[in-house]
């Protein structure tokens, strides 16, 4: 069985390094210009060559974001970032816009393109189509199906690669292209400024009942439910979650698993990638652990409900929130291990939320062990006097702790039963 890449989002250089060491084979991020995420931090020309370097002498893999639809004004300077990209060493870039993927053509005949979601790639035809105008690699629609994969992964050209997201975010729209954000408020979803108009609670008038009757079935009621204090969010796709599925997904051949959230912060990034790494290497070693270990360390990262989407068929209502848009955030990412002394046994941290003396919390290990509980803790300040709480942002403490890493995360548990 190959071992399928892992793919993980980097929107900012320390996402970046919290990939690479959680586990990821490769990393997608984005320069200021261009993506579908401008509300990323994304990265300076600077950044990127630091990115490329950074990534490259870990023997991984960098790919770049130009996923962006682009009108004619737009194209000012394309061609020459795709210069520098190439210059730099990014390993290849991301694109969507086919005016995009012929500037990238003819600005560097040799730079690989991977088609993106957003291309809506869903057949076999197109990705022939793709391959011969010059792509080295396809990002399935999300709206596909494990017998559509199985299809295209087997009849595809032989050296074509195939890419799908395997975790993260779902759209409404098919595989992202919307144009409900820029006509409500200006903001265009294939520019990178969605306002997620999807996830906001909408109201519906009795006019004269709470149902629609679609014009070609007259007769055919469709009830719409609503809560009378929340009402109710009809657009709101649950996330995207195949951990149970990878062994499978590993047997179809894909190449690259591809996790969803720019946007998302390091502890997300590491989490996520960590557990997607050890079911991979779980499957090719042998040693898969009971579905409910994955799927248990996965909902400790802020997330909607988790749904397999289109994986097994057509979505239904259950793949659906429609009491609200809000996420399920039962753990907080409480710090980061900068240092430890293994003579008094403390971890220097850097404070992301607050915890108090006598908590208890976890610790992610960025070697993938299994995560460490450390039980009614012990905080000190820096000249080793003991310490209540850690209430201030990104404040230096030391924590009593068995012998942990640089990078490591510090996560506790918020939930109230």
């Amino acid at each position: 069985m190959k071992k399928t890449e892992l793919l993980a989002p980097a929107g900012s250089p320390e996402r970046l390094k919290y990939a690479l060491k959680y586990g990821a084979d490769a990393v997608y991020c984005a320069g200021k210009e261009y993506s579908l995420r401008s509300g990323a931090n994304n990265f300076s020309l600077e950044d990127l060559k630091w990115a490329s370097d950074y990534t490259h002498n870990l023997d991984k893999k960098i790919y770049v974001t130009l996923n962006a639809s682009l009108r004619n004004s737009d194209f000012e300077g394309l061609s020459s970032y795709v210069h520098y990209l190439k210059e730099i060493g990014i390993d290849h870039v991301i694109v969507a816009d086919p005016g995009v993927f012929l500037t990238v053509r003819q600005a560097e005949p040799d730079m690989k393109i991977s088609m993106s979601t957003q291309s809506n790639t869903l057949n076999l035809q197109s990705t022939k189509f793709w391959h011969e105008n010059g792509a080295g690699r396809i990002v399935l629609a999300r709206e596909l199906g494990i017998n559509d994969i199985k299809e295209i992964v087997n009849k595809k050209p032989k050296d074509l690669e195939i890419e799908m997201f395997v975790h993260g975010a779902m759209c409404i729209s098919h595989s992202g292209r919307c144009l409900l954000s820029n006509y409500m408020t200006g903001r265009d979803a294939n520019k990178g400024e969605c306002a997620q108009p999807c996830r906001w609670n909408y109201t519906l008038e009795e006019r004269p009942n709470y149902s629609v009757i679609e014009s070609k079935r007259p007769g055919v009621e469709y009830d719409i439910m609503e809560d009378p204090k929340q009402g109710t969010f009809i657009f709101n796709s649950k996330d995207l979650c195949l951990i149970d599925q990878i062994p499978e997904l590993m047997e179809t051949g894909v190449d690259s698993f591809k996790i969803e959230g720019r946007m998302k912060s390091p502890y997300y990034v590491a989490t996520v990638a960590s557990v997607y790494r050890q079911k991979i290497d779980d499957t090719i070693n042998g040693t898969l652990k009971p579905d409910q270990y994955y799927r248990d360390e996965l909902e400790k990262v802020s997330h909607r409900d988790y749904t397999t989407a289109f994986y097994y068929g057509p979505t239904t209502d259950k793949d659906q929130n429609y009491g609200t848009s809000s996420y399920l955030r039962n753990y907080d990412y409480a710090g980061v291990v900068k240092d430890y002394n293994p003579e008094t046994n403390m971890a220097l941290i850097e404070q992301r939320n607050k915890i108090q003396s006598g908590d208890t919390v976890e610790v992610l290990r960025s070697d993938n062990k299994e995560f460490l509980t450390i039980e009614n803790i012990e905080l000190f300040d820096l000249n080793n006097n003991p310490i209540e709480s850690t209430p201030h942002a990104k404040m230096q403490y030391q924590l009593k702790s068995p012998e942990v890493s640089p990078m490591d995360i510090i996560r506790i548990n918020r939930k109230t039963d």
